[in-house]
């Protein structure tokens, strides 16, 4: 089993959830943070510390978040960052990239609205 990041920690990014990591599994996107699946022990140390209670063991994850499950794997995968299990969060492994789910800023999602030309 491992922990899945969700919807609500879209442009949180608190940061908590990574410094207590023991196998520091959990890295920086553009908006939100993720979990390299193959690198999550479970012990469950992140829940306890996210404010906004964005993470989820995997089978406990609400219908409406099923699509952060494949966020947290796609990630780290050719289409977005190409690290697959790097080893490590750390500095040399930090993203402006977000999965297709998460969007740009604004909505998850949901491109932003272009602004009218003045």
């Amino acid at each position: 089993m491992t922990h899945i990041i969700a919807s609500a920690c879209i442009d949180v990014k608190d940061g908590d959830c990574q410094k207590v990591c023991p196998v520091d599994s959990i890295y920086e996107g553009g908006r939100m943070m993720y979990i390299q699946p193959d690198e999550c022990i479970d012990c469950g140390i992140c829940l306890s510390v996210c404010p906004v209670q964005a993470i989820y063991a995997d089978d406990e994850l609400p219908a409406a978040e099923e699509a952060f499950r494949a966020a947290n794997l796609e990630f780290f995968g050719p289409a977005v960052t190409g690290w697959g299990a790097p080893g490590g969060a750390g500095p040399q492994h930090v993203s402006a990239l977000d999965h297709p789910v998460v969007g740009h800023s604004g909505s998850p999602g949901v491109p932003p609205t272009p602004q009218a030309k003045a």
